[in-house]
């Protein structure tokens, strides 16, 4: 048997891509042999997703793809074909996202896979597969942060919540789940122009201009927002973090801007804030389970939709390079069955 596949090949030496090849094709069964480590799960793949991830591996972008051949993709949504693992039997509809696939192990961008159990969920009642691949790993990364602020004790009437990276997957499932929730949100993109009316439609109260964050600032600023979800990193969430107010939590979930943090103490030891990384790759199954239910009842399915673009599998490397570019707003879901 064959199935079609997007496959990366590349030469990495010193940390540097010397020779890269993405390209379309017809792979053998047993190419997938060895995956899935000891208790391996076979699954017919129905739908993948493309994510900022999958954008950096397919375009040849040095610290996602650890291995060669690979075929990428961080999210896959299918049925179980067969299993050596006893959670799972023939005919179960799985989702996967994270947990190494498409960056250590062979992912979701083909219409077959073999995976590890260690992170795969049975798909909640009331979501449909393509609804899954919609939600993938920017919403079921929305939604770790959402718990996490939850968490931290964030009270709907204890002031506005900001998201940054509005426009993008995680940004656009948050705002949605916060709006649901009852919480005040205030939406940062750097396309505020075009985007606007978009982020106000998913729930946004209030978008801003990313440039009012992008410059290093005072350690301590005036308190403006109970909790963050932020993508950005670098300024944008030093900024956040110096203008929350006392007892609030951030999270952070994203390196858009950059992976440096310029900021002080002064924000934790002066006003008690709190910063929660979010870590959707390795989160154990029990809050998989926990996210995946919520999403499910939190997050408006209508909203989803109005966010989600399907592309056939083809289009995943002219995709790729529109991700990188900040062209590409919400979701994209792959259609592979």
């Amino acid at each position: 048997m064959t199935f079609t596949a997007a496959l990366i090949e590349q030469d990495v030496q010193g940390g540097r891509i010397q020779d890269h090849q993405a390209k379309l094709t017809e792979l053998e069964e047993d190419f997938l042999e060895g995956s899935g480590g000891e208790a391996p799960v076979d699954i017919d793949v129905s739908y993948s997703g493309i994510n900022y991830k999958d954008g950096l591996a397919l375009s040849g972008k040095p610290g996602v793809a650890r291995t060669s051949p690979l075929i990428p993709g961080i999210d896959l949504v299918g049925t179980v074909a067969g299993s050596a693992d006893p959670h799972f039997v023939p005919g179960d509809t799985v989702v996967l996202t994270g947990g190494g696939i498409g960056e250590s192990a062979h992912g979701g961008l083909a219409q077959r896979a073999r995976v590890s159990a260690e992170h795969l969920v049975k798909l909640p009642e009331g979501i449909s597969p393509r609804q899954a691949a919609a939600i993938g790993t920017a919403g079921f990364t929305a939604m770790l942060s959402v718990l996490a602020l939850e968490h931290g004790g964030v009270q709907k009437n204890a002031g506005r919540v900001v998201v940054t990276g509005a426009a993008g997957g995680v940004g656009s499932v948050a705002i949605a789940i916060l709006s649901q929730l009852g919480y005040q949100v205030s939406a940062v993109t750097g396309r505020a122009d075009s985007q606007g009316d978009y982020l106000r439609r998913l729930g946004a109260t209030e978008v801003l201009d990313r440039q009012e964050f992008a410059e290093p600032g005072a350690p301590l600023q005036k308190r403006r927002w109970a909790g963050a979800v932020d993508a950005a990193g670098s300024a944008t969430l030093a900024n956040i973090l110096s203008q929350t107010q006392d007892g609030g939590t951030v999270t952070s979930c994203g390196l858009a801007q950059g992976a440096d943090l310029p900021t002080t103490v002064m924000p934790f030891i002066l006003r008690g804030v709190t910063l929660a990384g979010i870590n959707s790759v390795t989160a154990p199954r029990v809050l998989r389970e926990q996210a995946w239910e919520r999403l499910g009842r939190d997050l408006p399915l209508e909203l989803l939709e109005e966010m989600t673009q399907e592309i056939p599998l083809g289009e995943v490397f002219d995709q790729a390079e529109q991700i990188l570019a900040g062209q590409v707003r919400g979701r994209t879901v792959v259609k592979l069955d």
